[in-house]
């Protein structure tokens, strides 16, 4: 046999195979998943567009405004605390000795301010008493203006000692405030997130423009909320009161009740690409935010409309161009049909037009093989 005749008949073989193997496959059912298209609740939603963060409302990171020697921590992390408390204090034994001289000041004050009203009263009594025998002829007025004098200069003192009192009360304050400095308190109830600093160690305050860690950090967990960026084109849509969905990782697939708060008043441009807009968004109940920690990843999902009792379809079974594969049950084929379409999440899309309630359409869209008129296997429904 010629070569020629060999080359033909290898030719002719591998296009029978080829042949065979097409039709094969071709008349292969395709396993897919069905969905019905039903009756009910669509919303248009508007997503982060990163992940947000939850965060508690109320969160102080604490710093010393002077530098000094730890004295005394007398709190750990993970521990509850009240308003008021002592967190932190540096050495002061030289600010409360000040403020006890202070105290022994005022005191003194106080009884010199006592000594000199009392002889002011002694003083105005006598000189009162000498006017009244001059009324009557019965003491000179030389004695009489001398008394009266010395009552005037009595009262004066009088006068000067009140005045020390309230200097020596100032004193008091000031020192008090100087000690103040030097503590640490919880401006609210909370819990200790984080402690910077040993018993000894020796603190200084943060330059100006230079961020250090906070001494202290107290964060309310009574109180959370999520905080999400939103992309610029959507916020113009969101506004405070819209009712929200929260979803957050630790949780799972748990959603919570949500209601926006703010809506930033400027776009963040830290991404040029991708300017977004922050919108926070608090929980409606109180509950839901049981055994939640600060800085868990979140997110939001705010709802813009409401269309009820809409003809609607699972959004996973949408393709690109508005079309979807129709199921046909005599044939056990689809059939490629475009549709009109309205409100749309990430679960339903409203259909306006192009399907009828009870139809079921191919929702395993990513099935290879997938086509107009193709043969299908119904896998799941």
């Amino acid at each position: 046999m010629s070569k020629l005749k060999v080359f033909f008949f290898l030719v002719i073989t591998v296009t029978v195979i080829a042949v065979a193997v097409y039709w094969s496959q071709r008349n292969r059912p395709i396993a897919v998943t069905l969905t019905e298209v039903s009756l009910g609740e669509v919303q248009r939603t508007v997503t982060n567009t990163r992940a947000g963060t939850l965060n508690a409302c109320r969160r102080a990171k604490l710093s010393p405004s002077l530098g000094g020697q730890i004295a005394r921590l007398p709190v750990r992390e993970g521990e509850v605390v009240l308003q008021g408390q002592v967190l932190f204090e540096i050495w002061n034994e030289d600010l409360r000795a000040q403020l006890e001289l202070a105290e022994a000041e005022i005191q003194t004050s106080h009884s010199l301010k006592q000594q000199a009203c009392i002889q002011a009263d002694i003083a105005q009594r006598e000189a009162k008493r000498l006017s009244e025998l001059l009324a009557r002829g019965l003491a000179s007025d030389e004695s009489a203006d001398k008394a009266i004098g010395q009552a005037r200069a009595n009262q004066a003192a009088c006068d000067a000692a009140m005045a020390t009192v309230s200097v020596s009360q100032a004193k008091v304050a000031v020192a008090r405030a100087a000690l103040d400095r030097t503590q640490l308190k919880a401006p609210f109830d909370g819990t200790i997130a984080e402690v910077n600093g040993e018993l000894g160690e020796y603190v200084t305050p943060s330059p100006v423009g230079i961020q250090t860690p906070p001494a202290v950090d107290l964060i309310d967990n009574s109180c959370l909320y999520v905080s999400a960026p939103i992309d610029e084109v959507d916020a113009p849509m969101i506004k405070a009161g819209m009712t929200a969905r929260i979803s957050l990782d630790a949780f799972g697939k748990e959603f919570f009740d949500g209601e926006v708060r703010r809506v930033a008043p400027y776009v963040m441009d830290k991404e040029k690409q991708a300017r977004t807009v922050d919108v926070e968004v608090d929980f409606l109940s109180a509950k839901d935010n049981t055994n939640m920690l600060p800085g868990y990843t979140a997110d939001v999902e705010v709802i813009i409309d409401v269309h009820k009792d809409s003809l609607r379809i699972a959004s996973e079974a949408l393709l690109e161009g508005n079309r979807v594969y129709l199921h046909n049950p005599d044939f056990d084929t689809i059939s490629e049909v475009t549709v009109k379409t309205g409100l749309s999440n990430w679960e339903f899309t409203e259909i306006i037009e192009g399907l009828e309630q009870g139809q079921m359409i191919v929702s395993s869209i990513d099935k290879e093989g997938l086509a107009d008129g193709i043969v299908v296997k119904i896998e799941s429904e």
